[in-house]
């Protein structure tokens, strides 16, 4: 019996075939090479009876995504399998990560650095909408999920996108959404929303930089493909 609850026989990281398990796969490859559920499987390490450490981890991404901070330990306990000591955990990384490696600060210069920033939402199986607050000198003052849409779509409004950077006061912005399909190519509405998005902010003085189409293999940059009128 694990602590927490947590029945590691069957449901722990050893359950996995070696190839599998992510702790061998970050020892051979880095952090970068593994997804957001398999780094919270090694935080986590051992699952509970009926629920393997996989499908706690899930749970725990999808409910993180719709954050704008680091949950409390009261809620992140209350997710199933998870318990005090596993949110602990949980929280004491997430924290510990923004302290020292937060993105706020980093200067963008290229479709290459804001890459980085969105990366580990590509793997998500609905579109994830993201929005980047930059400051004069195209410093991040903020990253931030805007919305969650469908398997191929996504619906996203202006208002919706600027709300946070007019309190930021930022002075420019990117965004960026995943595709599931894998395909990177903009479909008809990514066209009209990067549009749209470009009007919006000429008239709030919040300049569109860029918007990136991404997956887990690369991106498309309506900037560098000379698609941002």
């Amino acid at each position: 019996m694990a602590s927490d609850g947590g029945v590691r026989d069957g449901t722990g990281l050893t359950a996995l075939p070696f190839p599998d398990r992510p702790r061998e796969r970050l020892a051979a490859r880095g952090a970068g090479s593994l997804s957001d559920r398999e780094l919270l499987m090694i935080v986590l390490n051992a699952g509970i009876k009926g629920k393997d450490v996989g499908s706690i981890a899930a749970e725990v991404v999808a409910r993180l995504d719709g954050e704008q901070r680091i949950p409390e330990i009261a809620e992140l306990s209350r997710l199933p399998g998870l318990g005090v000591a596993k949110a602990c955990a949980v929280a004491a990384m997430l924290e510990f990560g923004r302290r020292r490696w937060g993105p706020c600060g980093a200067r963008i210069c290229s479709p290459s650095e804001a890459y980085p920033l969105v990366r580990h939402f590509a793997d998500r199986r609905q579109e994830r909408f993201i929005c980047l607050s930059l400051n004069g000198a195209h410093e991040v003052l903020a990253v931030r999920l805007v919305t969650m849409g469908l398997v191929n779509r996504t619906i996203v409004h202006p208002r919706e996108v600027f709300a946070d950077p007019i309190v930021d006061r930022a002075s420019a912005i990117i965004v960026a959404h995943n595709h599931p399909s894998g395909r990177l190519e903009p479909s008809a509405e990514d066209v009209e929303i990067t549009s749209r998005l470009k009007a919006t902010g000429d008239l709030l003085g919040i300049a569109l930089l860029d918007h990136l189409i991404f997956t887990e293999e690369g991106y498309f940059s309506f900037l560098q493909e000379g698609k941002l009128d």
